[in-house]
């Protein structure tokens, strides 16, 4: 399977998370040494969607970020680019209703969420404002979007440390639990080539979106960014 570029088409992002779907949560697991646990769960707290909200999961992948919601009673919507990914969260969880999507091209009506949440999918896309803008479209006047995303490392020597694990040891890190190791060679470039916490920001506001802010998690390596639609 060739790993995507750096361009990002959206066939070639798709056809590598399709190749990747089976042991995807598996090898995120032992690559982040569990921290995207942590990372899902701080996702979670801070949309803070209520019992009968609809939220929209883009780059939900095979649903692990869905199936919490929807089991406090969230109407979820699960939705993603790649159909492997998918076929692997409906065996899972037939229940939910999963939706094939790119994020630049919504398939929804305008104004159809209370909440829109992005993890780890954002910097995939081909046009980050243009998603941005959509997700924008869809979210109701008042509603929320919550983006978790990695970003750079606060501390400048542990920065360092950070970016040779991802150029060096995630490769081979990834060749002993992933059939198809140069995909996360492409996820180790585009972290790297991604922009940090007050870039992403300044792309969210230029998107339309309000009362953006953020707060780094694990010294960094992630940023949790927040934002609200204008009410007017």
């Amino acid at each position: 399977m060739p790993r995507a570029s750096l361009e990002k088409d959206p066939r070639e992002v798709a056809a590598m998370f399709d190749g990747v779907a089976r042991r995807y949560d598996l090898t995120n697991d032992v690559i982040s040494l569990g921290q995207d646990r942590y990372w899902r769960r701080a996702t979670l707290a801070a949309v803070g969607a209520q019992p009968g909200e609809r939220v929209l999961d883009l780059a939900a992948g095979t649903g692990t970020s869905s199936e919490p919601l929807a089991d406090s009673g969230v109407h979820v919507v699960p939705c993603d680019i790649s159909l492997g990914m998918l076929g692997v969260g409906k065996r899972r969880r037939p229940d939910l209703g999963f939706v094939a999507g790119d994020a630049v091209h919504l398939p929804f009506a305008d104004e159809s969420f209370d909440a829109v949440t992005m993890s780890f999918g954002l910097r995939n896309v081909a046009a980050t404002q243009a998603a941005l803008e959509e997700m924008l479209r869809v979210t109701r006047p008042g509603g929320r979007l919550v983006v978790c995303e990695f970003s750079r490392p606060t501390w400048a020597p542990f920065r360092t440390v950070y970016t040779e694990y991802l150029m060096r040891a995630l490769p081979p890190v990834a060749r002993a639990v992933s059939k198809e190791p140069d995909a996360y060679v492409y996820l180790a470039e585009s972290i790297r080539e991604w922009p940090d916490q007050l870039g992403l920001g300044r792309l969210l506001k230029a998107s339309g979106w309000r009362d953006v802010a953020y707060r780094n998690l694990s010294g960094g390596i992630v940023a949790l960014h927040r934002a609200v639609r204008p009410a007017a």
